[in-house]
């Protein structure tokens, strides 16, 4: 690492409120694909890990924060905090894209500093911090930064179908397919249970008093139940 590398990397810890013990995890945790040598580690095996991580921990917030609220709401809230536009901007926020290393020219760079360059990038730092100071100074590093989201929010989101599809898509999963279990009640006020099903997932249900809510209950609840398995795993 060469002198003005460790300077930036100093810079970057200031900004992260976390000294590194091994800097060289915080220097694959911000190296691109298109660094492309053999010697040289990306950020995606950390990414991987930090989404498990972040996962858990906001998980763990969100239940000691909002003691009496269902499941659906709290797996809603989660999908809005752990989405990708979220991490994308607390990357901004911590200037991560200045950091980033890239194999290409500065032109190029601009190209590639994506939303979802910058969501994995963040989560690679989260799972960089782990594994260097294991996971209080994670838990540290997202309550200051995800922190102030949660408080911030006071009604649960509800894009859960919309946070789901993106998730399923990025990873090659196809569209979520929701399918009617079952429908009761009259007709003024019927109540809907479906299923949700991406891939080869478990599938997740879903109720509500409209088809829509009962969509975003199953929705909210996949995308938590693969959040806490994968944390779990």
């Amino acid at each position: 690492m060469t002198t003005g590398d460790e300077a930036a990397v100093a810079g970057l810890e200031r900004r992260l409120g976390y000294a590194f013990a091994r800097r060289d995890l915080l220097v694959t945790a911000l190296t691109h694909g298109s660094v492309g040598t053999a010697s040289h580690e990306t950020y995606q095996r950390l990414e991987f890990l930090g989404d498990r991580v972040l996962g858990l921990v906001v998980t763990e917030m969100l239940i000691e924060a909002f003691p009496r609220a269902p499941e659906g709401e709290l797996s809603r809230r989660l999908a809005e905090l752990v989405r990708k536009e979220t991490c994308a901007d607390v990357a901004g926020l911590l200037d991560l894209g200045s950091a980033i290393r890239f194999g290409h020219s500065k032109a190029q760079r601009a190209a590639l500093l994506t939303t979802n360059v910058l969501s994995d990038v963040c989560e690679a730092v989260v799972a960089a911090i782990y594994q260097d100071g294991g996971l209080a100074a994670a838990r540290d590093f997202i309550a200051a930064h995800w922190g102030p989201r949660l408080v911030a929010s006071q009604a649960p989101a509800q894009n859960a179908k919309a946070a789901l599809q993106e998730w399923s898509q990025a990873r090659g999963l196809g569209v979520p397919e929701y399918v009617i279990k079952a429908k009761s009640g009259p007709d003024h006020d019927p109540h809907f249970e479906l299923e949700v099903r991406v891939g080869s997932l478990p599938p997740a249900r879903g109720e509500g008093r409209t088809r829509r809510e009962a969509e975003q209950e199953a929705a909210a609840a996949l995308l938590a139940s693969e959040g806490q398995r994968k944390a779990s795993a």
